[in-house]
């Protein structure tokens, strides 16, 4: 069992605390089909944890960028089905007060909240790829998450399931905890990793901080 104490909690969205594979994975495919990407251009690209437009200027000619783009975002906001919230995250998010966690997220602010709304879900901070200019592995997401919160970002601990994500959180100078939902622990480099966030219990510190006890 590892005790740390916050002041505040910073949690990636898909993968983290909402399972949206399934859709994903339908909405990528049928986006690919329709921009004639074989399964190998596809395949070499790495998708989790990072921006939608890098990933399509990753992938399609600069002119075309902004129409994918769109398009994307089209068939991941019209199919939820299969979004459920993973394991522990609901209990965790409830045993916290609501101005000391936010989401930091590398999709757009309108498919972030849909996906966190359908599993209930109501953050009252969001840093979405529409925020920022660079997004993760650059630290830039997760300052100004802490920003917005108005607490140091070496007080935070981040909760991530991307290396990319977890690349980030390092480069803010936070805590980084992985969890193993969809990656093996072998590929993630983090401060401690877990298998989910059903690993987390959450108090309250004497300073009005947040404290943490997670173990497997």
């Amino acid at each position: 069992m590892h005790t740390l104490t916050a002041a505040a909690l910073l949690f990636d969205n898909d993968g983290t605390l909402i399972d949206s594979t399934s859709t994903a994975v339908r909405s990528w495919t049928r986006w690919a089909q329709e921009y004639r990407l074989t399964a190998e251009e596809f395949a070499a690209v790495p998708l989790h944890g990072r921006p939608t437009a890098e990933i399509v200027a990753d992938l399609l000619p600069a002119p075309l960028v902004a129409q994918a783009v769109r398009r994307v975002e089209e068939l991941e906001l019209a199919d939820l089905d299969g979004v459920v919230a993973l394991p522990g995250a609901v209990e965790l998010l409830g045993a916290l007060p609501a101005d000391r966690w936010a989401v930091v997220t590398s999709a757009s602010r309108a498919l972030a909240e849909k996906r966190l709304a359908s599993v209930g879900m109501q953050p009252s901070c969001v840093v979405s790829a529409d925020d920022v200019v660079r997004g993760k592995p650059d630290p830039e997401p997760f300052l100004l998450a802490a920003s917005r919160l108005g607490v140091e970002p070496s007080a935070c601990v981040v909760f991530e399931d991307a290396p990319a994500g977890l690349a980030a959180a390092q480069a803010a100078g936070m805590t980084a905890v992985a969890v193993t939902t969809t990656h093996g622990p072998d590929e993630l480099v983090a401060d401690l990793v877990l298998d989910g966030l059903h690993r987390v219990r959450a108090g309250r510190a004497a300073n009005g901080g947040i404290t943490l006890e997670l173990g497997n």
